[in-house]
């Protein structure tokens, strides 16, 4: 039996792809990020917690999931920082507030240039919500 939510990396010919589930789009926004994060390798440095808070608006479940991702790998390049706890909270008109906690990233094993748009299509099951993600690489 699949778990409620979670993330696997699905074989691509030029790109990463990964394929995460939730039961709700908050779930499924925090299963990108972890999943996106597992592929690149990172890995945190020892030390005190850092905190942010980011607010985003999109039009669509696939616009806020690329602008979060994105935002994340801004956070990552600008600021050196990966985060391993999410309070993400949501209005149903795509309005997103999240509180982040993470650390200062050590090393990332391979760099994501960027979360594309193709095929993107947030799907809603009998399970909850799915997704499959194309990162450039």
């Amino acid at each position: 039996m699949q778990p409620r939510f979670g993330f696997r990396e699905n074989a691509h010919t030029a790109d990463w792809e990964l394929e995460v589930w939730a039961p709700d789009l908050a779930c499924l926004l925090e299963q990108a990020a972890r999943g996106m994060y597992a592929l690149s390798g990172m890995q945190f440095k020892p030390g005190e917690a850092q905190n942010r808070i980011v607010r985003l608006h999109a039009a669509d479940a696939e616009g806020l999931l690329v602008r979060f991702l994105t935002e994340l790998l801004w956070l990552a390049e600008q600021q050196g920082l990966g985060f391993e706890a999410f309070s993400i909270q949501l209005d149903g008109r795509y309005n997103l507030q999240a509180e982040l906690g993470g650390y200062a990233i050590a090393s990332v094993d391979k760099e994501i240039k960027a979360v594309t748009y193709h095929n993107l299509q947030v799907q809603d099951t009998a399970q909850g919500l799915r997704v499959k993600i194309v990162f450039d690489v």
